[in-house]
């Protein structure tokens, strides 16, 4: 196939991943490198380098937006950026080693998860936990703004968290995808930071955890200028999209039908990864 030709497909996977990615909550990354590799067959660590890429774009624009908006806490964040970051180092050196019908059997179980996670309905916490003596040194708390009036809050089983970072940031850096659903589950579930605030915050740490496992995939080569930029733009211009369709479409049944599609690239992805095709 023509690069040029070839270039056109990409951005045009590109865009739908970012699409379906900005409408479901997935994030982009979900979608784009089992799109590269299932059927454009490309190699999984190309794909999940140009989803690395564009993760950093995608979650950088959204990040200014939310920090501005004042729902993300800066704090939280640079505090779990610790454990994210060192695993997103660990999770790109480990990519390198493990063949790579392991990493499409493990990023087709991620997938199955995030689909889950996609398909239910989000509940906003209407009472934060006792905040941990912990937290409360680190001062790992904030003001949580909304149409019912401002609303404390403080982060509690900060290690429960700190560790909970550490894994996602380890399939960030092993998948290349942001990790969103796990950030959230940490920050929401087990620190009982409000939902809203968990979800700018986890944005916020996406986009440094990309750049540190995406510096690893560059010094060995899995980051191609020919891929990586037609899906850095694609998938910039999708969410944009997305984010401009989202107030005007049923997002709940939307989601459950992507979810559902998502569910069936997930279990393609484990059958060619056990077959030993990817």
């Amino acid at each position: 196939m023509p690069a040029f030709e070839l270039t056109f497909i990409v951005l045009g996977i590109a865009v739908l991943a970012g699409l379906v990615g900005s409408l479901t909550g997935l994030g982009g990354g979900v979608i784009v490198t089992p799109a590269l590799s299932l059927f454009l067959g490309v190699d999984i660590r190309y794909a999940i380098g140009a989803s690395l890429v564009s993760l950093i774009a995608t979650s950088s624009g959204a990040a200014a937006t939310y920090v501005r908006d004042g729902l993300t806490n800066i704090r939280i964040g640079m505090f779990l950026e610790l454990a994210t970051t060192v695993g997103a180092i660990c999770g790109a050196m480990l990519a390198g080693v493990l063949p790579t019908s392991t990493l499409a059997i493990v990023f087709g179980g991620v997938l199955l998860y995030s689909a889950w996670q996609a398909s239910g309905t989000r509940r906003e916490r209407t009472k934060s936990p006792e905040p941990a003596p912990f937290a409360r040194k680190l001062k790992l708390s904030g003001v949580y703004h909304s149409e019912a009036g401002d609303t404390p809050y403080a982060a509690s089983h900060p290690g429960w968290g700190f560790g909970m970072m550490y894994g996602a940031g380890v399939l960030s850096g092993l998948l290349g995808i942001g990790s969103g659903a796990f950030k959230v589950i940490a920050l929401d579930r087990v620190m009982g930071v409000p939902f809203k605030v968990s979800t700018a915050t986890s944005n916020f740490m996406i986009g440094v955890t990309g750049v540190a496992s995406a510096a690893i995939y560059f010094g060995r080569g899995y980051i191609h200028p020919a891929l990586a930029f037609p899906v850095m733009l694609g998938v910039l211009g999708g969410s944009t999209l997305g984010a401009f369709l989202l107030p005007r479409l049923p997002v709940k049944q939307l989601r459950r039908g992507f979810a559902i599609v998502v569910a069936v690239v997930a279990v393609e992805m484990i059958v060619q990864g056990f077959r030993g095709r990817l």
